[in-house]
């Protein structure tokens, strides 16, 4: 009995656990208020508490957001709003797995501004359908919550660019929203020199079901981190659970390795209107294993985009950045630990 009062007794003089540095967001700097000109059109897009309906004039933008890469997400959305000539027409739809409330007070401090939403993300639709992949990232819940984008979104977004939360926009994203889909249901930039068959392993070849999906199509590569979705398209064509029954394929016979992304492939290419290469100079991170530096793709730029294991602001703060990190920089609203603002 002793023991026991010892233990209470001890146990009470024990630190009380609390949100350790650990378990914080990061702080970052405010953004300035970005305004429209004079020949940006009005527009009616209501709170979430009011009536939603179709405008015309808004840009409809996506992201993931979760505590690992927030940094990229605030560094991407800065961004979008610096290079647009109707920042106050853009709305942001933000998708989260956790601590929803944490990341709405986040992204509210830093862009007073900015008009957006903030969407759970159910983690039980894909837990179940995911697969390992060669690296740990691709594997988290979120990295899949691009599938379900028309399900989560209001029925009054009719498109919504979605973007990776490691890239920044170098030119008006009104340019790609304008794009003309055409009978497609999405558009992103494709690259029919790529050596396709690469995404699949053997087992998806020798099989001649899974072959005879991509035969008689002029399947290209293109990479599902900067994509313009018609999502009324989408839901009407049942694309969601297009994509799902490829993930249970994969679960259950191993026909790729890569994450998301194959399941994209396989429904969409062949089917995709090709936008500008401009506005996905993919890769900067380098491949999936080492993330060694890259250079840019011949050709102007509209959009950077640190795909592959290289990201931008852990090279930057290990002080081992590639050359084309300093392109990023200008966007990170990181407040340092070592700053002397940031409590501020």
């Amino acid at each position: 009995m002793l023991h026991r009062y010892l233990f209470l007794f001890l146990l009470a003089l024990a630190p009380t656990p609390s949100c350790t540095s650990s378990t914080q967001l990061p702080a970052f700097r405010e953004a300035p208020a970005f305004r429209n000109g004079r020949e940006c059109p009005k527009t009616t897009w209501p709170s979430m508490t009011g009536k939603l309906h179709h405008d015309p004039h808004v840009i409809h933008m996506a992201m993931t957001l979760d505590s690992t890469y927030l940094r990229g997400s605030v560094a991407g959305v800065f961004s979008v709003l610096q290079h647009a000539t109707c920042p106050e027409n853009i709305v942001f739809h933000f998708i989260t797995a956790r601590r929803r409330a944490d990341l709405r007070r986040t992204i509210a401090s830093t862009f007073p501004s900015l008009s957006f939403h903030v969407y759970g993300f159910d983690t039980d639709l894909v837990k179940d359908k995911i697969s390992s992949s060669i690296r740990r990232a691709l594997d988290q819940p979120l990295n899949y919550a691009r599938i379900y984008l028309a399900d989560l979104l209001p029925s009054s977004v009719r498109r919504i660019i979605y973007l990776d939360s490691d890239l920044i926009v170098v030119d008006d994203v009104a340019k790609l929203w304008n794009i003309n889909l055409g009978a497609h249901v999405l558009g992103a930039p494709t690259y029919c020199h790529a050596n396709f068959t690469s995404y699949f392993n053997a087992g998806f070849w020798s099989n001649p079901i899974f072959a005879a999906s991509l035969r008689g199509r002029r399947a290209c590569y293109f990479n599902t981190g900067v994509m313009v979705i018609d999502t009324w398209k989408w839901r009407e064509g049942k694309y969601t659970e297009k994509l799902e029954y490829w993930m249970r394929v994969q679960k259950r016979y191993r026909i790729y390795e890569l994450g998301s992304l194959p399941p994209f492939l396989l429904v969409f290419a062949g089917d995709v209107e090709g936008v500008e290469h401009r506005w996905n100079q993919h890769g900067l991170g380098g491949d999936n294993v080492q993330g060694l530096c890259r250079d840019l793709h011949p050709g102007p730029v509209s959009l950077l985009h640190w795909s592959g294991k290289g990201k931008p602001w852990l090279r930057l703060d290990s002080k081992r950045p590639c050359l084309l990190d300093s392109l990023w920089a200008p966007y990170d609203l990181y407040r340092h630990p070592s700053s002397p603002f940031h409590n501020s």
